[in-house]
Parts: C-alpha cells; sequence; structure tokens
C-alpha cells in the first residue's frame, strides 16, 4: 500500500491558475495526502477543494515573498517533504529570488523530487515508485571526480 505523502505546493502569481487546475484535475489524487503551501496558493487550493466538495488536508505557511518558500525548504532539509510541485514564473523578476533558488536547491540536495511545470508534475504523481514503501532511492553522492584518471 502506498503511504500518505507530504506535497509541497508553491506557485508564482501569474502561476496559480494553472496551480489550481492542476489541482482540481489530481484533486482525487491530493485528497489523500498531505498538502503544505506557500500562503496564497494555499488559500486557493482550500478553496478549489471546497468548490469540489472534497475533503483535504491542506496546510499553509506565510506567502512566498514572507518566507514561505524558506519555511518549506526548512521542511525539505529536515525530511519532511516527499514531492513539490513549485510553478515558477520564468518571465517576470521574482522579489525573493533568493528564496526561490534555496527550495530548489535544497530539494536537489535531499533528493527531493520537485517538478516546475505540469507535465513533470502529472508525471511523477502517477509513477509507480511514488510512496511505495518498498522504493529506497539512493542518496546523492558528492565525491570529487577527477578528471585526469576519469574516476
Amino acid at each position: 500500500m502506498k503511504k500518505r505523502l507530504t506535497i509541497a505546493l508553491v506557485a508564482h502569481d501569474r502561476r496559480k491558475a494553472d496551480m489550481i487546475d492542476w489541482v482540481k484535475y489530481n484533486a482525487e489524487f491530493l485528497s489523500h495526502h498531505h498538502l503544505v503551501c506557500t500562503g496564497t496558493t494555499g488559500g486557493l487550493v482550500k478553496k478549489a477543494f471546497d468548490e469540489l466538495g472534497v475533503k483535504a488536508d491542506v496546510e499553509c505557511m506565510n506567502s512566498g515573498p514572507m518566507g514561505g518558500d524558506a519555511e518549506i525548504a526548512a521542511m525539505v532539509v529536515r525530511k519532511e517533504i516527499d514531492l513539490a510541485i513549485f510553478l515558477i514564473d520564468d518571465l517576470n523578476p521574482q522579489p525573493h529570488e533568493a528564496d526561490i533558488q534555496m527550495l530548489l536547491r535544497q530539494c536537489r540536495i535531499h533528493n527531493v523530487p520537485i517538478a516546475c511545470n505540469r507535465i513533470s508534475a502529472d508525471l511523477m504523481i502517477s509513477s509507480p515508485l511514488l510512496g511505495d514503501p518498498t522504493y529506497k532511492s539512493s542518496e546523492p553522492s558528492y565525491i570529487r571526480f577527477d578528471r585526469k584518471n576519469n574516476q
């Protein structure tokens, strides 16, 4: 049986409509898991579930510019996040770019899958490995590569 996951949902302002559409499309799957969102996104996610009449466990952090991205990054470091969906507005500058990069970096360092567009999010949540208690991913290896000896 698949375990209950903790899934982070983050979306920049110009990607929030896309996130809500994705959440509604995947409401059945998401309703079985604990969702951790940045503030405004979380409020919209709760509203979407209410409109669908679906019960969901949604926890809201601060908004991204007020530290929500950093709060979720800290959860990643503490191994409290199983998957992150972060719909980023790549076309406009963000005032909290350092926090955004920190969240992305912590997911990479701590081997937390992170999807930055809808198709990768769909592929991740449909993977039979997601939440499979028998699947054990390897920890990232950061050993020095010797170019001279190709080792």
